[in-house]
């Protein structure tokens, strides 16, 4: 890890660094120049090493050697410090703008118990509502099921009521049929019915009293054969006589008796 140093130390360093560079290259530099004018130097004044002196040599020869020193260099001017621009500093990061958050509404809590208040009392309705409904439908289908009985039941009564006064015609009726004249008087055959040759029925109907006799006597309608034998019918049922009808002691009247009348030529 780099430790960062404060500026203005960071500065001297960057001031100081290019002298101590200049000093590290310029002495060498200078101490290799004058070893070498030396050398050359001696090069130039034909200089050569001396053989060495016998110890019983005793003459002593001496040369003047004149060395010329090389003037000192001039020092080269101390180039200008270098200062490192500071690195650039990097582009500021790029403003997101946030989207502003959404203002969130108050929540009305009173608002949301009424609210839900409203929703329960509506559901309590409308349960109510259908059981209500649920109870009317049962008790219209109780009713139509009662009307529906009770229809079939008068029906059934009103069949038994008819069955009855149907078996109660046709026990009158077959009392009727029973019900023979004590004495009668038969038809006369119509002369223009025997001059032509005709035959045929006539039926007459009546009361008969609580004497017997017979009242109001008339032809059934579509019952006489032909009508020269509806005046002869009549005159024959008047003179019918009848034994008293008794009912628990009491004589009674019989209406609708009836009796037919046949015209028959003898072959």
């Amino acid at each position: 890890m780099t430790a960062m140093l404060p500026p203005t130390t960071a500065l001297h360093e960057a001031s100081s660094a290019p002298v101590d560079r200049l000093g590290h290259f310029v002495l060498p530099a200078i101490a290799t120049l004058v070893l070498h004018g030396a050398i050359i130097f001696l090069l130039l004044g034909n200089w050569s090493p001396s053989a060495p002196a016998v110890a019983n040599d005793k003459v002593l020869k001496t040369q003047l050697v004149t060395i010329s020193v090389a003037p000192a260099p001039t020092p080269l001017p101390a180039p200008p410090p270098v200062i490192e621009a500071p690195p650039p500093a990097p582009p500021p990061a790029p403003v997101v703008e946030q989207p502003p958050e959404p203002v969130r509404p108050q929540v009305d809590q009173a608002a949301i118990a009424r609210q839900r208040a409203r929703e329960l009392e509506q559901r309590e309705q409308a349960r109510v509502e259908e059981q209500r409904r649920i109870t009317e439908q049962q008790r219209q289908e109780q009713l139509q099921r009662e009307i529906a009985q009770a229809a079939e039941a008068r029906a059934h009564a009103a069949a038994e009521l008819e069955r009855q006064r149907l078996a109660e015609i046709s026990a009158e009726q077959a009392r009727i049929r029973q019900y023979q004249p004590v004495s009668k008087t038969p038809p006369a055959y119509p002369q223009r019915a025997l001059d032509r040759g005709t035959e045929g029925d006539c039926t007459v109907e009546y009361t008969v009293s609580a004497q017997g006799r017979v009242i109001d006597p008339v032809v059934v309608e579509g019952s006489c054969d032909d009508p020269i034998f509806v005046r002869p019918s009549l005159n024959s049922a008047r003179s019918f006589r009848y034994a008293p009808r008794m009912v628990d002691g009491v004589a009674v009247a019989v209406p609708g008796v009836r009796n037919t009348f046949r015209f028959r030529l003898e072959q």
